[in-house]
């Protein structure tokens, strides 16, 4: 058996560690260098560290976003490093509600990989379940990550600017109510949202214990949020950078509602042409 979505602590205990990759995605927009040091004071036992900016990002050319994906072939290689070929179980976590772990785990399914699944509560729930931790660092056994056919779908910016008049999919961003809105904007120099776009923020996807939510509520809050008639192949998610939307489009997946896309550069992105519409 082997995981493709969301996985919790106890089965995870129960992992073979010589099938297993565990990647620490830590991060904090406001400290990038909060992770590897907070991984060096402590991490799940295997864990290796993967940065949002370096590994989980591409370069900036200042209008593809603050986190364009990265070149594929750069990170297949980062990821055979870890250990990560054909069929081996990867499982993310962050400590942030999933945000992070949830790019990992799109990245991957995006470059063909199914193996892969995010931890369930994150590192708060390793820990409040009384998982061991280490400073020690991983054993290195590096394989040959071969990409394969992607799994995850993507849609460009002229994409999302036709859609506004045509209404091919229907586009979700998955940043707070407040910025979506224009309110408290910090991160990007134009504040709003993209004409025609659904609100959903990331967090509503988990209970107070920032845990998911069980199946059968995510499915029915989704399709409560995108209207009768919308399959998930229509849905297309993004959020300020192409990060917290991933945790919507898991979400999705655990739901059973398989199939959504992500709009990569996102608000950051979209907001860098001014000849683009605002709403």
């Amino acid at each position: 058996m082997i995981h493709t979505c969301v996985i919790n602590v106890s089965a995870l205990q129960t992992l073979p560690s010589d099938s297993l990759v565990l990647l620490d995605c830590r991060f904090r927009m406001d400290d990038p260098d909060y992770g590897m040091a907070a991984w060096h004071l402590g991490h799940l036992p295997g864990a290796h560290y993967l940065n949002l900016d370096y590994h989980l990002s591409g370069v900036k050319t200042g209008d593809n976003g603050r986190h364009p994906l990265p070149d594929a072939q750069r990170l297949a290689v980062d990821l055979g490093g870890l250990g990560i070929g054909p069929g081996t179980q990867v499982i993310a976590y962050d400590d942030a509600s999933g945000q992070y772990a949830a790019r990992a785990w799109w990245l991957l399914r995006w470059m063909g990989h199914r193996a892969v699944a995010v931890l369930d509560g994150g590192l708060p729930a390793w820990v409040a379940a009384g998982g061991s931790m280490t400073t020690a660092a991983p054993d290195r056994r590096s394989r040959r990550f071969i990409l394969q056919s992607s799994l995850a779908g993507t849609v460009d910016a002229e994409q999302v600017r036709e859609n506004i008049d045509n209404r091919d999919f229907v586009l979700v961003d998955a940043r707070s109510a407040e910025r979506f809105r224009g309110i408290g904007e910090t991160l990007d120099p134009v504040a709003g949202h993209i004409p025609g776009a659904l609100n959903r923020c990331f967090l509503d996807n988990l209970d107070t214990d920032g845990r998911f939510k069980p199946a059968a509520q995510l499915q029915a809050e989704w399709r409560a949020t995108l209207g009768d008639g919308i399959a998930a192949g229509q849905v297309v998610h993004q959020c300020g950078s192409g990060v917290t939307a991933c945790v919507n489009l898991l979400a999705m997946e655990y739901a059973g509602l398989g199939g959504s896309r992500l709009y990569p550069g996102s608000w950051s992105e979209w907001c860098s042409d001014p000849s683009r519409p605002v709403a």
